[in-house]
């Protein structure tokens, strides 16, 4: 109730109302508040004056709200009225609520009388604070205006609602606790206000001042105050006028100006127009409910944009720091390259160097002994010697020719790195550039880390890619057979995971999956390489297609390799027939849909002679609740998975798929749960009566449940009464077993009661009824409990 106490305070004074008065705009004043805020007008524009001055307009129209409004757009609500003697020459005062409050010319005298019986300043003015409407008083002044008992009642239960320690009424700021309540004003004082407001003398001396508690009590046990006629002040209003939609007593009939208006009974409109705000307050409350369901999305909003910002963030980061990886590879062969030709360089220079370091050796020795020969005293001996060393000078002149002393490498390398267009490339990137340039979907990504084996099942998992821009409607998964050959489609639809059964234990499988739109499909993702188990004694079980990732744990059991071998698609389906929606798929029955070339379980020599019997094979459903046969009063969300009603009555809504063979397993959560309705869920004919109850006609088999039993019922026969009952979060499991024509329950992940009816031939379709205090949301493609497994495989 704290959500209404602004409903309940004066917009001038900012306290909770004090006897209010309703003015024609429909909004409330205190009467002292009232009095306050009232403006002198000049004399030429008071009612009395214009009659004398024979202007020709009636009373009536001077209380005429729209007729002699003062507010313009110009200013802020109220007019200012400078330049006569009765207009307010103090400055404008302010209320708590930021309203601006004209005080009156003069102080009022002191007196005895109520504010509404207090004489009011002649040609007042009063302005509607909320709607900043202006109206000149008729001689009644504040008498005119009829009072609100409503809203005082209203205030009363609402202070009495409040906590045990009353709060003074006049304090200005934070309320003190009251110590004391005046019988005579009806007003809760703290010692310091009582001091200041109500002192003990003169007119107030004789007030009763009784404890808070006491003043509480006989607040609520005094008598409500009667509604009487505002023209004809002794008269209770009796009848109500239609014309003009108030309250009139029957003086107001005979003699006043609603003697020709159309009246009906006081009790009869009061109790209409409580019926019809009743109505306007449950489409209200309709509406406040969708808007906390809005706000609820909305802030899913919020967390989801602040997770698609982490991803994204992240995913920019890794492209990236993909560039800056992609630049630091070629960044090291550069500079290995330059290594190269430093080495070769040095590797030149170093030989020639060493080369010349030999010869010149050489030729010094070659000079140190011609030097000594030269210093020898004996002809004959120097000249046996000479031509030979003179020759050999010569030669090794020769060889230090041209070309010998000039360098073989330059000191300067070769190589020129030219990138200004990688940098101008660098400078352009931005998101317009990451949008495809094709309005195809891009290459799908298979996640590596959530895909895995079980036995001879396979489960895949792909995404999109974070910053792609072109939205993909579905995806085709493709795998080959196990042997090498040609790759077929084993599932098409929006879902981003699948679990594939019945493949060869101990054999190799690729698969690849691409994605489409309306424009055409994208190419193959990378191939994942994948190996199925070898031990062919564990139990044989289809799991769940596509599997839900809340429902079943991956089990990361097989470690996987990616290879890029894109090869041609093969367009049969042999694994998997869709029907009529993307999201419905089921196992094909039929044993020559699966012996396809390489694929043939019968004809397996061993180890393969213990592969999954076809005929064992449980067919699982991925489908949704249907809006073209349901009632018009259920109301769908979540993609038809969620379903509620606009309707107190119970109303049938079916699945869109029916199943007449195999054995199929869906589940309910219940979202929200009020009021103890009965909901029951179940399966029926198409044709089954949808806006009474699942069961009661002989179209439907149901189990209707509450918060404490269940019962199973059909044809309106109740049956198997079961204790335990279903709230807000439980879970209803449904299992129509074809094979053996049973319908059993399960609340909880347990079953309920024994199993619900035998013999059930024919085509049924899942189907709920529930009413407005009721949501569901359906879980479908489950695999069968697994108690019902083994008990089926025992069988």
């Amino acid at each position: 109730m704290e959500e209404m106490e602004e409903e309940l305070k004066c917009p001038v004074c900012g306290s909770f109302y004090r006897e209010p008065i309703i003015l024609p705009c429909s909004h409330n004043l205190c009467q002292a508040c009232a009095r306050n805020i009232l403006v002198q007008t000049p004399e030429s524009e008071s009612p009395q004056s214009r009659r004398a001055s024979g202007s020709g307009v009636s009373d009536y129209d001077y209380l005429d709200l729209d007729k002699m409004s003062l507010y313009s757009e110009a200013d802020s609500g109220y007019g200012s009225y400078g330049g006569f003697a009765s207009a307010p020459t103090t400055p404008c005062q302010k209320s708590p609520n930021g309203v601006r409050v004209f005080p009156p010319a003069m102080p009022p005298p002191a007196t005895h009388l109520s504010p509404a019986l207090a004489p009011v300043p002649r040609n007042s003015c009063i302005t509607c604070p909320q709607c900043h409407r202006s109206l000149i008083l008729d001689d009644r002044g504040l008498r005119g205006f009829p009072k609100n008992r409503v809203l005082e009642g209203v205030i009363d239960r609402y202070q009495q609602s409040k906590a045990a320690a009353l709060k003074c009424q006049l304090c200005e700021k934070a309320p003190k606790e009251a110590t004391v309540m005046c019988e005579q004003c009806d007003v809760f004082y703290c010692d310091p206000c009582r001091l200041r407001c109500h002192p003990p003398r003169g007119p107030l001396a004789k007030h009763r001042l009784v404890p808070p508690a006491q003043g509480r009590v006989s607040r609520r046990l005094s008598p409500r105050k009667v509604s009487t006629c505002t023209d004809h002040e002794l008269e209770n209003h009796s009848m109500y006028c239609v014309q003009c939609k108030m309250p009139v007593c029957y003086q107001c009939l005979e003699e006043g100006k609603h003697s020709s208006h159309e009246v009906k009974a006081l009790g009869a409109m009061w109790k209409l127009h409580k019926s019809q705000l009743s109505q306007a307050l449950n489409g209200l409350s309709d509406r406040a409910k969708e808007a906390k369901e809005f706000l609820v999305q909305l802030r899913n909003m919020v967390q989801q944009i602040q997770e698609n910002s982490v991803e994204f963030e992240a995913c920019l980061v890794a492209q990236c720091d993909a560039l800056i990886d992609a630049l630091n590879r070629r960044k090291a062969q550069l500079l290995a390259r330059v290594n190269k030709e430093h080495e070769h360089k040095l590797k030149v220079v170093r030989d020639q160097i060493s080369h010349c370091t030999v010869k010149l050796r050489q030729t010094t020795g070659l000079m140190e002994y011609c030097l000594e020969v030269i210093k020898e005293n004996d002809p004959s001996g120097f000249l046996q010697i000479s031509d030979a060393l003179i020759r050999r000078v010569h030669l090794t002149e020769d060889q230090w020719g041209k070309g010998t002393l000039t360098p073989r490498m330059t000191t300067d390398f070769d190589l020129s790195l030219d990138n200004s267009p990688l940098l101008q490339s660098i400078h352009q990137l931005d998101f317009v550039q990451m949008k495809a340039s094709s309005p195809v979907p891009a290459i799908p990504i298979l996640q590596l880390e959530e895909c895995c084996t079980h036995n001879n099942s396979a489960t895949l998992s792909w995404k999109q890619p974070p910053l792609s821009m072109v939205p993909a409607e579905g995806y085709i998964l493709e795998l080959d057979d196990g042997n090498g050959g040609q790759f077929r489609e084993v599932y098409v639809g929006k879902e981003t995971m699948c679990t594939v059964d019945g493949l060869h234990f101990n054999s190799t499988y690729n698969a690849r999956v691409k994605a489409f739109n309306k424009t055409g499909v994208s190419q193959y993702s990378k191939t994942l390489v994948l190996q199925t188990s070898e031990d062919t004694d564990s139990e044989e079980q289809t799991l769940p297609f596509p599997v839900p990732s809340e429902r079943l744990p991956l089990r990361r059991m097989s470690p996987f390799s990616s290879t890029l071998n894109l090869q041609p698609s093969f367009p049969g389906r042999s694994y998997f027939d869709f029907r009529s929606s993307p999201h419905q798929l089921s196992l094909h029955s039929s044993l020559q849909s699966l012996n396809t070339s390489g694929c043939n379980f019968e004809t397996q020599p061993a180890p393969y002679s213990q592969l999954v019997d076809i005929k064992k094979l449980l067919a699982v459903a991925w489908f949704a609740f249907d809006p073209g046969s349901a009632h018009s009063d259920i109301i769908f969300s979540n993609d038809n998975l969620t379903v509620t009603c606009s309707s107190y009555d119970d109303r049938v809504v079916l699945g869109k798929t029916g199943f007449s063979k195999g054995v199929h397993y869906w589940e309910l959560t219940v979202d929200r749960y009020d009021n103890h309705p009965d909901p029951a869920f179940g399966v029926a004919r198409m044709d089954v009566m949808k806006d009474v109850m699942l069961g009661k006609d002989d179209k439907a088999w149901a189990m209707y449940v509450d918060n404490n039993r269940s019962w199973f019922m059909h044809n309106n026969s109740h049956t198997n009464r079961t204790e335990g009952g279903i709230t807000k979060g439980a879970t209803i499991g449904v299992l129509l077993d074809l094979n053996r024509k049973t319908l059993t329950f399960f609340i909880n992940d347990e079953q309920q009661g024994p199993i619900a009816f035998e013999n059930v031939e024919g085509l049924f379709f899942p189907a709920v009824s529930l009413n407005r205090n009721v949501q569901v949301t359906l879980h479908t493609g489950l695999p069968v409990p697994d108690f019902y497994s083994s008990r089926a495989s025992i069988a």
